[in-house]
């Protein structure tokens, strides 16, 4: 499987994240200021459209001096279809309520990127009872309550649940992949986040929804590297 890619700023984008600004041009801005992921997530547009999304994304991580991989949220149709126009597009990430791990493997091949998130204590139990030799990655969360995703860590009887930091602290320790954890990340939390010994964060609004996304992008990446 594919090794060579780093989680430690992973920014989630869609067209409906950015304030109608152009996905690309705060895509260029992240991975300028130093991010190294970038996953292409819309619930509101067509798959034409994501894919149109994807090749602009594609070609402002070209553009930049600094690589990042880049990512596909939950749909296996559209990595391939991006694939098979010559996109350069690196992986897939899924839920654990998507399609299975084993089947986007299988479609995938052993050298993309795949990822798979979901609340932490679920995947505790994943580590320690299934088989991850197909995943490259979790993702992990929400670290606080999100409006860019109310539904994250929505219990049944309304309320939100986040994570506390000694159940990432456990996660971090008992897994053989890397972790990403996000869901309202801002940069006052990442002294504590890493020392929690994950490998990394994702944010959405905070770079996508940000007035100056370079200047947002570029504190949080110097305030990880600084913890």
């Amino acid at each position: 499987m594919k090794k060579n890619f780093d989680l430690k700023a992973y920014l989630v984008i869609g067209p409906e994240n950015t304030l109608n600004r152009p996905v690309e041009d705060i895509v260029y801005s992240a991975v300028e200021a130093g991010f190294t992921m970038v996953q292409i997530r819309s619930k509101t547009v067509s798959a034409r459209d994501i894919i149109e999304c994807t090749r602009k994304a594609a070609d402002a991580i070209k553009k930049s001096q600094n690589k990042a991989s880049l990512i596909i949220n939950d749909r296996l149709d559209i990595y391939l279809a991006a694939k098979d126009v010559r996109i350069a597009v690196d992986g897939l990430h899924v839920g654990q309520k998507d399609i299975p791990v084993e089947t986007a493997r299988k479609y995938l091949g052993n050298d993309a990127i795949l990822g798979l998130s979901a609340k932490s204590h679920e995947l505790i139990d994943y580590v320690k009872n299934a088989d991850i030799s197909k995943i490259d990655y979790f993702g992990a969360g929400p670290l606080h309550a999100t409006a860019t995703k109310p539904d994250a860590g929505l219990q049944e009887d309304g309320t939100i649940e986040t994570r506390a930091f000694d159940e990432l602290t456990e996660l971090a320790k008992i897994s053989k992949i890397p972790v990403a954890v996000g869901g309202g990340v801002k940069a006052s939390d990442l002294p504590e986040l890493k020392a929690t010994g994950i490998s990394g964060f994702f944010v959405v609004s905070a770079v996508a929804g940000a007035k100056e996304p370079y200047l947002a992008a570029s504190e949080l990446v110097e305030t990880w590297e600084k913890s």
